[in-house]
This record gives C-alpha cells, sequence and structure tokens, in this order.
C-alpha cells in the first residue's frame, strides 16, 4: 500500500537515485560504522547505505512507517527506534570500542533547528553528520561573519561543528515536491570547542541577534557594559552580524560568576 506524505510529519520523501548516490558517496559507508538514519521514511537512503553496512540504526516518530520498516528489514540488519528524535537519547545507540557515531537523515523541515540544537549535545559522541535541509537553512548553518544570513543558528553551530555545503537538490527529486531548494550539510564536530558555558552563550548570541539592525552595543545593554563590549574585542558600533564566533565566546566568557 502506498504511503501518502503527512504534513504533520514534514514529510518529503527523496526518489531521486542519482541524488541518493551522491548523498551516498558523501557519507562514503564501511560496513562495520555504527550509522544512524533519522527519519527514514520509505527507506530510500536506508536501502542505499545498507549495501554497504552491517547494520544501522533508524530513528522514526511515523508508527506507519515504523510497521513498514521492521517488516522490511530483519533486527539483524536494521535496529528501529519508535520515537521523536527531538527527545530521542543518541548516546543510547551502541558503539563499538574507538568509534563514534555517524548520524544521517533527510530531516523535516518544520523542525530542523531545534533538532540540530537537540543534536549538538551529543557532539563528543558524533564522528559527522550528512543532513538534508532547506537550502535556505543550511547557508545560515555555514555563513561567514559580515553575510545577511549569519545569526544565531551560525554561531552556536560553529562552535560545535565544521560545517560546509556538498551540493544543492532539486524540488523534483522529492516526492510530493517541497516548495524550496534542499542541500546537503557535512557537519563535523571540533575536537576542542572554545571553552565556554553553552547556555551562557547562547543567551548572548540570542540577545544579541533579536535586534539585529541595531548596533551591537545597543542589542546588549543591560547585560554588558560598552567597556566590556570593547575588552571582548569588539566594535560597539558594529551590527550582531559583524562579530565572530570568538567574540561572542569572549563575551560570554566575561559573565562567568
Amino acid at each position: 500500500m502506498k504511503h501518502v506524505a503527512r504534513k504533520r510529519f514534514g514529510q518529503n520523501f527523496l526518489h531521486d537515485q542519482h541524488v541518493l548516490g551522491s548523498i551516498t558517496d558523501a557519507i562514503d559507508p564501511a560496513p562495520g560504522d555504527a550509522m544512524v538514519e533519522i527519519g527514514p521514511g520509505l527507506a530510500a537512503m536506508t536501502d542505499q547505505l545498507l549495501r554497504t553496512l552491517t547494520h544501522m540504526h533508524v530513528v522514526e516518530l511515523d508508527r506507519d512507517l515504523v510497521a513498514r520498516l521492521e517488516k522490511a528489514y530483519p533486527r539483524n540488519k536494521l535496529t528501529v527506534h519508535s520515537g521523536d528524535a527531538l527527545k530521542f537519547d543518541f548516546s543510547t545507540i551502541p558503539v563499538p570500542a574507538g568509534q563514534k557515531l555517524r548520524i544521517v537523515g533527510n530531516l523535516p523541515y518544520n523542525i530542523s533547528s531545534p533538532l540540530l540544537f537537540h543534536l549538538a549535545s551529543f557532539a563528543p559522541l558524533v564522528q559527522d553528520q550528512h543532513f538534508m535541509l532547506q537550502k535556505e537553512v543550511v547557508e545560515r548553518m555555514v555563513a561567514e561573519p559580515g553575510s545577511k544570513v549569519y545569526g544565531r543558528l551560525s554561531v552556536m553551530l560553529q562552535w560545535r561543528y565544521d560545517m560546509s555545503l556538498l551540493f544543492v537538490v532539486p524540488p523534483e527529486a522529492f516526492d510530493p515536491p517541497p516548495r524550496v531548494d534542499s542541500a546537503i550539510v557535512r557537519m563535523i564536530p571540533v575536537a576542542n570547542p572554545l571553552p565556554c558555558d553553552g547556555p551562557t552563550l547562547e543567551a548572548v548570541v540570542q540577545k544579541a541577534f533579536s535586534q539585529r539592525r541595531k548596533v551591537i552595543r545597543n542589542c546588549l545593554a543591560g547585560m554588558f557594559t560598552e567597556e566590556q563590549i570593547v575588552a571582548a574585542g569588539i566594535n560597539p558600533t558594529d551590527r550582531p552580524e559583524a562579530v565572530g564566533l570568538a567574540q561572542y565566546v569572549a563575551l560570554a566568557n566575561l559573565l562567568k560568576p
């Protein structure tokens, strides 16, 4: 029976074989990898990966798709975790000694940002991540200071990952086709992130970009004095998008008790 894509789950199923092959080449799976796929859907990517992998894990919210996956694959080949990836504890995935998790997925665009932040908490356990996301979101993730799309997502994810946009995927590669272009992003956790308290950095960055048209001195009024902003190596008359990651980290570290 044909599965009808459900809007509430943000389902758009990738079916283009050329694109699937390109993604698999980018991931470059090895038989013994500890691979977990988020949102396998109709298993197009799962099929590709299992041609090489000995075994893999998937996290799927849609119970109908969970049932299909469990029927289609033996348990010694595929472990299906029925649940919400936003709440899933990725540290529970068993990983062979000396290895780290490899995470892949065509992420639902309606929850992409919160899911990326959730995954960031598991970054020390991860070797790499390859995701399909809305192209606009990937552009924000990899944006450099000074770009119009550089913002909170850029700073917070760049603190934890080295990231690159690999290639763009057109809407017609999906069923149903989304209304936007998609892109594949590679995310490799930074081995030694700049020392900083994550929630404090998040609070600083969120406040800075809440009024991004104002100068940074005004954006951070009440949190930092102008002298502190200068001490962090920032021109107080710069706008938030002109301030680099290291400078935001320097600000956050000024708030340490």
